[in-house]
């Protein structure tokens, strides 16, 4: 995509006239305007001065987001010499830091008469329709309405017969004329980021076009025409709805890049499938046919193999076999892999972050196969799918197989693939011989080798980030590889807590070479949000160096030479790292940063704690990302029941914690994973980390339930979390991180049954308080209940309850507010039963409440309690206090 006219270009220098007027220069047959303020009013009065001299200019660039547009424009025809005509804008911005599109919506119909005009840029204006005078331009060479709100073009468009460059990015365009075809001298087309949902087949007709960008529009299909285009040089149809693209597309013999990113390809043809410059990432290619691999292509020919859970081996013979293992696991063994019989072992391993070594932003979706015998090598490659569990849908990231060889990790060439009844997310790749495996997923990975020559990569993520190699920059070829973690403006705000900063994405460089580059390479980063090189201010831009190893972001700032322009920034380097813009007034920003690349690597989440219903024994413990709390306790909720999730707390991917059962309860069997009494765990934030465990109690519960709790704490930090991060969890106090309560209830006896309270709600007997300073027993409680009516909720909320118990009870009780009102109260009572103060926190809820009623029932309540204890001590002859108080 070719870049725009840069705003702000250097005046022309020249001798025919040179003047200054407030601040305007005319110089030579320049005239630039877009500088200023106030530019539209200072045209306006040199053209009534000097008309006949600013009539002989030759290029003009005004801003289309001042108030005299309009009245500027009625001027413009009297320029006959006009070549270059700059009409943008986007110089303004609002209050949210994005650009304001110019006021232009037409133009004067004598516009048309600029017969020398060969570039004309209406970017970043309110056009909804091209003004029909623009056809009229005939010498009209470079033509840009990016950024604007077109929904169609002219239908006699293809009258700019002389046009070699026409972007319409940004856009609304639904449909193209035919006559688009007519543009024979057209070099590049730029139509991304539309509505188009077809394309005519006229484009077909194009043929000294080398560069067709459609991507970000809504193409269902392309048309077999595109084949004509025999100058293509690259193709790009990345973020459309496409399903499948023509065959004919791998026969362009100049073709170098063909884009199909992220639509919706199911069938490739095989000749664009195995063509190198093809881009297929973001595909669901769930039907793609994979020669003899498929499952319709030797269903006749090949035995399958289909295992039950408690098998663990199965046999390869020479002649192949398709195998099936109970977990989902699928295998094709292609006839002749196996030059005799072999047996196969197999089995799933939870993942040790000792051994299992995750890079940054890696997320594990499986557990670890290992396949056995290890390094038998096969005589054709096997293929295997593994199920995992599938991530959000991000652009940034990709779905790969890692393998282990016994000594370290690496990423095998993966296709996703969707596969079984039901369809699920499927990892495939093939493998020479066998040894351990999982599914991962990273970073994108954009990869090139830099040849002596020079070359050029950018991000298929950002297609802004670009990395250029200038001739000479290596004596041999080296591979080089490029990340992009982007940041959005909502996770930045929320860590920094300043909606000031910002910050664009993180670029991470690296390379298989440990020597620097002979010569400086040069990469473009986009500017952070809201930042244009209109309205930057050099003195808040940061250029950030980060080494991952040191923990440490350095500025850098002043150690390159930083060029702008309107969008991007560019610098060069000798070697590589993660490089981060930031924009923002604070000084320290090498801390600010490593804060928020810490929290950018948190997950933050919530401890479970749930017994069976029908056997309290059975305990279900589990560690849930916070978005994903409500919907498992919703499966849960008709087998399990127990406390509201603990407090919000934050891991890292692969961060080891501890569940301890304490207070008079213990686990009930020795088990692999329990130590010192403490059940371990590893977090993966894609992974089910969840227990059941079988509890006893420490004492006989035939006289009384048993009222314990099982705590969660800290384990060992993994490798490569941050410094400060691994500083926070050191220390007695920082190991715990949750408490939730568990309750075994009082073993039945056959004397009779205990009284509960209404509604079949089982509580332990329970007394808040104390006996010296008064108690509120279950019975009070009960009484409490009873007249709280409508504003449990706010009363809840008053108590310290977060308001997503407070949500729950409502809905799980939605048709008995009686439910309700007990749920809330005495989940509360159970939670602070132990607190000293707590009776204070009840009565200062009703309070805040505006309930004043029933605080001064509470304190009526506590009050008697206090007196008849203190009648008691008197009686026994132990009080030592004064009466005074008790007669008053």
């Amino acid at each position: 995509m070719a870049e725009l006219p840069e705003v702000g270009e250097a005046l022309g220098e020249g001798s025919l006239v040179t003047a200054t007027l407030e601040g305007c220069r005319l110089a030579g047959n320049r005239l630039n305007l877009d500088v200023y303020p106030d530019g539209c009013r200072q045209f306006l009065e040199l053209f009534e001065k000097r008309r006949e001299e600013v009539a002989q200019v030759e290029f003009l660039r005004l801003n289309c987001n001042e108030a005299l547009i309009d009245s500027t424009l009625g001027s413009l025809p009297v320029l006959k010499c006009l070549k270059s005509l700059v009409l943008k804008g986007g110089h303004d911005q609002d209050e949210f830091g994005a650009c304001q599109q110019g006021s232009l919506t037409t133009l004067p119909q004598d516009f048309g008469s600029l017969l020398c005009l060969t570039h004309l840029d209406l970017s970043f204006n309110s056009f909804s329709r091209l003004p029909s005078c623009v056809t009229d331009l005939a010498s009209l060479c470079v033509l840009l309405v990016c950024h604007n709100s077109l929904v169609e073009l002219p239908e006699d468009f293809g009258r700019l017969s002389k046009l070699t460059f026409f972007s319409a990015m940004k856009n609304q365009l639904r449909d193209l004329p035919r006559s688009i075809g007519e543009l024979a001298a057209l070099q590049r087309l730029d139509l991304s980021e539309n509505a188009l949902q077809s394309l005519p087949d006229e484009i077909g007709c194009l043929y000294n076009c080398m560069e067709l960008d459609l991507s970000g529009n809504q193409l269902m299909g392309v048309p077999d025409s595109l084949a004509n285009l025999r100058s293509l040089q690259q193709l790009r149809l990345h973020s459309n709805l496409l399903v499948t693209v023509p065959a004919s597309l791998s026969s362009l013999p100049n073709l170098s890049r063909l884009d199909l990113q992220n639509n919706r390809l199911r069938s490739i043809p095989p000749e664009i499938q195995c063509s190198p410059f093809v881009h297929l990432r973001g595909n669901p290619l769930g039907e793609l046919e994979i020669p003899l691999q498929s499952d319709e292509s030797s269903s006749g020919e090949l035995g399958r193999v289909f295992l039950v859970p408690s098998e663990d081996s199965f046999t390869v013979t020479p002649d192949g076999c398709k195998v099936i293992l109970a977990c989902g696991i699928q295998f094709y063994f292609p006839p002749g892999a196996a030059t005799s019989s072999v047996p196969i072992h197999f089995q799933k391993l939870s993942p040790d972050p000792q051994w299992v070594k995750l890079r940054h932003h890696d997320i594990l979706l499986s557990e670890v196969l290992e396949l056995r015998p290890h390094g038998v090598v096969f005589q054709q490659e096997v293929q295997i799918w593994m199920p995992y569990t599938s991530p959000q849908t991000l652009r940034e990231r990709e779905v790969v197989v890692r393998t282990f060889n016994g000594q370290s990790w690496s990423d095998l060439q993966t296709k996703v693939e969707r596969r079984g009844k039901p369809k699920k997310h499927m990892a495939c790749c093939s493998i020479p011989h066998f040894s351990w495996f999982l599914v991962v997923s990273r970073l994108v990975e954009n990869k090139c080798s830099v040849p002596s020559e020079g070359t050029l990569l950018f991000s298929t993520v950002d297609p802004s980030i670009k990395v250029t190699f200038p001739p000479g920059v290596t004596e041999e070829t080296r591979s080089v590889t490029l990340q992009v973690l982007p940041v959005s403006a909502e996770e930045l705000a929320e860590i920094t807590d300043d909606p000031e900063s910002r910050a664009g994405p993180l670029l991470c460089l690296s390379q298989n070479s440990t020597v620097d580059f002979l010569r400086p390479v040069k990469i473009q980063l986009p500017l952070p949000p809201g930042v244009t090189g209109l309205t930057l201010d050099r003195s808040r831009l940061h250029l950030l160096h980060g080494n991952l190893q040191a923990q440490t972001w350095d500025d850098i700032t002043n150690q390159v030479v930083l060029e702008f322009t309107h969008l991007y920034a560019r610098f060069e380097v000798t070697h590589f790292s993660w490089y981060w813009l930031w924009y923002t007034t604070k000084t320290y920003i090498g801390g600010i940063a490593r804060k928020v690349y810490e929290r950018l690597r948190l997950y933050q989440v919530n401890f479970i704690a749930l017994q069976r219903k029908k056997d309290p024994e059975q305990v279900l413990l589990q560690c849930v990302p916070k978005h994903k709390v409500d919907p498992v306790l919703g499966k849960l909720h008709d087998r399990y029941q127990g406390p509201e999730p603990s407090d919000i707390v934050e891991l890292f991917e692969g961060e080891q914690f501890f569940a301890a059962f304490e207070r008079g309860i213990n686990i009930d069997a020795d088990r692999p994973d329990c130590v010192d009494g403490r059940i371990t765990f590893i977090f993966y934030s894609h992974l089910k980390n969840m227990k059941e465990i079988y509890v006893t109690a420490e004492v006989d519960r035939k006289g009384q339930a048993v009222r314990g709790q099982v705590s969660f704490y800290r384990g060992e930090v993994p490798d490569n979390v941050p410094e400060d991060a691994t500083k926070k969890r050191k220390g007695p106090d920082s190991h715990w991180l949750a408490t939730l309560p568990i309750k075994l209830p009082k073993l039945k006896s056959c004397s009779g049954d205990h009284s509960e309270p209404k509604n079949g709600f089982s509580f332990p007997p329970l007394n808040l308080g104390n006996a010296e300073t008064g108690y509120l027993t279950q019975a009070n409680l009960l009484g409490i209940a009873g007249r709280i009516g409508a504003d449990w909720q706010t009363i809840g909320l008053n108590l310290g309850l977060p308001y997503q118990q407070i949500e729950r009870i409502g809905y799980n009780h939605r048709e008995d507010l009686d439910s309700q009102i007990l749920n809330m109260l005495f989940s509360w009572a159970q939670q602070n039963s132990e607190d000293q103060n707590c009776v204070e926190k009840l009565i200062t809820a009703m309070k805040e409440s505006g309930r004043q009623d029933i605080a001064d029932e509470i304190e009526t309540v506590i009050k008697l309690g206090r007196q008849k204890y203190r009648a008691s001590i008197r009686r026994v002859g132990l009080d030592q206090e004064s009466s005074t108080e008790d007669s008053r």
